[in-house]
């Protein structure tokens, strides 16, 4: 048996309590302790431990601080169960303290995968232009399960999808290049699958966009794609071979056979 001679407070860390044993040499420092172990085990000035309790100490002490740590870590933002375990691995906490301190945040609610998956959702559909497809692919790789997933996701309706989609494009083809109206749908459908919106939400979405075609937009592109074009041709053909050129450099580009005619019709004879 050892007994405690004295218990100071450690200089930089205030909530840390050095504990000296008694020794055939006289004092000396014996381990240091969390203030909750220090409560806990009621340690004080004048108790006898032995070899047994000291090394449960030191262990509890361990574990303890390994917890605190992961407390600070979970005080920027909510993590996962994987999140959590990755980072005592890399704290590199044994295996069994890295079970004790999950269950003990379990227990203490501090952990909920499900929950998690809830808020993470929220926070993408008020702060990013992600759909369901892509945020369910980041839930699953923080550890979350696809059900609790999916569950999370019914949050992020049809509706909301449509609307998202919808300013997306606007913005998009407010701001692109002289392309014709099909081409700029095309590029962007690829777009939004890319950035995980459903199936159903493009294409209702696409729809409703095609209706609302700025005509007087696609004209400006097709003036600008055909004169390249005209510039390109003019010099090797004429006459229908330079026309089938023209339609079908037009129609790659996206345009529809009925604005391409009327474009031929009105300013093909000023190359002639």
């Amino acid at each position: 048996m050892r007994k405690i001679t004295k218990i100071t407070t450690q200089k930089k860390h205030k909530n840390r309590f050095n504990i000296f044993l008694d020794t055939k040499q006289g004092e000396e420092y014996g381990f240091s302790v969390e203030e909750a172990i220090l409560i806990e085990y009621r340690l004080r000035k004048g108790m006898e431990l032995d070899d047994d309790m000291i090394a449960v100490l030191i262990e509890n002490d361990t574990v303890h601080k390994s917890y605190t740590q992961v407390i600070h870590f979970l005080s920027y933002r909510m993590r996962t169960k994987k999140e959590i375990k990755d980072y005592l691995v890399k704290k590199e906490v044994d295996s069994e303290h890295i079970e004790q301190i999950m269950k003990r945040l379990m227990k203490e609610k501090l952990i909920d995968d499900q929950q998690f998956a809830h808020y993470f959702v929220q926070s993408r559909i008020n702060t990013t232009t992600k759909g369901p497809t892509l945020i369910k692919k980041e839930l699953i790789d923080k550890g979350v399960l696809a059900q609790q997933a999916d569950l999370a996701l019914e949050n992020y309706s049809l509706d909301i999808q449509h609307e998202k989609i919808k300013k997306h494009i606007q913005k998009k083809l407010n701001t692109g290049k002289k392309e014709a109206f099909r081409k700029k749908i095309q590029q962007l459908q690829a777009n939004l699958v890319q950035k995980g919106f459903t199936q159903d939400a493009i294409t209702m979405a696409l729809a409703s966009m095609e209706e609302e075609t700025d005509h007087s937009k696609e004209w400006d592109a097709l003036l600008f794609q055909g004169e390249k074009l005209m510039r390109k041709y003019e010099a090797k053909y004429e006459g229908f071979a330079l026309r089938q050129k023209m339609t079908e450099g037009l129609y790659r580009k996206g345009f529809s056979f009925e604005l391409i005619n009327q474009f031929l019709e009105e300013c093909l004879q000023n190359y002639k």
